[in-house]
């Protein structure tokens, strides 16, 4: 397929271009940033790129600088993965908001930015809902329905599980293996509070990766030297900053149950149909949503009490298959399409909009 360079993608932090990135795999195009740190970063973890619809990795993608707040000179299409207002010359070029996550958190700061774009990607009658409980008002013929393209490479079995297990460096195969993906501070995450009695709990039994947010990702070395201290064995760490080599649906791939809190993640693991554990985190700033669209109405819950064992939470959740048909029906309650060709949904309509 022919490259399209007048195809731009922005974020601000360079974890939300894992969500842009499989339509980058397809059409090609370059990445915004609003700031020279932010450059660099790119640039650090995207150094070796490596397109799974390619045989041989290639070139790190291009990266520009561009202060959003004043008019952009750019012409073509540029696509959003942040909540911020895209200042482009609509003469020349139109913008896409397609965010960062499907969860039940509301946007950070105030939502009106949204307003400003010419279209929206909608992933599914949950982001809809999304933007209903939070008063915006966008207008139906700019709401684009393209399925939630972070899915494509897990429903086309294009990711290589064996070598993902030696990545991480997992020994044991003959365990299951566990992901516990917490979100952060802004949801009451619950990293600090959990990742080590998690770790000697379940170590026993299990691999465990642990998937922090990425604005926790700092606490990753100290927790790489506590186990290793304590000679803690079966637990790997993934950095979400390596949107590359620990992307979420890598991890989703390899492993058999996932434990989460208020991370939006927990809706994007419903695409393996596999057990969910919810640690219970009192956190109340959340979209209300209807029980269809609702996994608290689903999963089982983990409170933390003094007593209260992951372990047998975690075996009973994985002797009980009873749930898998749930999870699938919330899957197709909350996203469109989960055919493995929504990157392609969306390239085509970028591609009309550019002619």
């Amino acid at each position: 397929m022919k490259k399209n360079n007048d195809i731009y993608f922005y974020s601000n932090a360079v974890y939300q271009f894992g969500h842009s990135k499989p339509i980058y795999d397809l059409a090609g195009g370059t990445f915004l940033v609003n700031k020279f740190n932010r450059k660099l970063r790119f640039n650090f973890y995207l150094r070796k790129y490596v397109n799974p619809l390619e045989p041989k990795p290639a070139k790190a993608p291009p990266v520009i600088i561009r202060n959003i707040t004043s008019e952009l000179d750019l012409s073509g299409v540029i696509v959003s993965g942040s909540n911020t207002v895209i200042n482009n010359n609509k003469n020349i070029s139109k913008s896409i908001f397609m965010g960062h996550g499907a969860g039940d958190k509301k946007y950070g700061g105030s939502a009106t930015p949204l307003e400003t774009y010419d279209y929206h990607f909608i992933s599914g009658p949950k982001h809809l809902h999304k933007i209903k409980d939070v008063g915006l008002k966008i207008a139906d013929n700019k709401l684009v329905k393209i399925g939630y393209p972070r899915f494509d490479d897990y429903v086309n079995k294009r990711i290589n599980k064996d070598l993902y297990l030696d990545y991480l460096g997992i020994k044991d195969r003959t365990r299951k293996n566990l992901l516990y993906a917490p979100t952060w501070k802004w949801g009451n995450g619950t990293l600090k509070k959990f990742a080590k009695k998690f770790s000697v709990e379940l170590s026993r039994d299990y691999n465990l990766i642990i998937r922090p947010h990425y604005f926790d990702r700092k606490y990753i070395p100290a927790i790489y030297i506590w186990l290793k201290a304590n000679k803690i064995k079966n637990v790997y760490l993934s950095n979400p900053a390596k949107i590359l080599q620990n992307d979420s649906m890598n991890d989703f791939a390899i492993s058999d149950l996932m434990i989460s809190d208020t991370s939006s993640i927990v809706y994007e693991y419903l695409v393996t149909g596999n057990p969910i554990i919810i640690v219970d985190n009192n956190y109340k700033d959340l979209h209300e949503m209807p029980s269809e669209l609702n996994i608290l109405d689903i999963v089982k819950k983990y409170n933390g009490e003094s007593g209260s064992s992951i372990t047998t939470l975690v075996d009973q959740n994985l002797s009980d298959n009873s749930l898998r048909k749930q999870y699938l029906n919330l899957l197709n309650n909350c996203f469109y399409f989960n055919d493995g060709k929504s990157s392609q949904r969306a390239l085509d309509f970028i591609q009309s909009c550019n002619k």
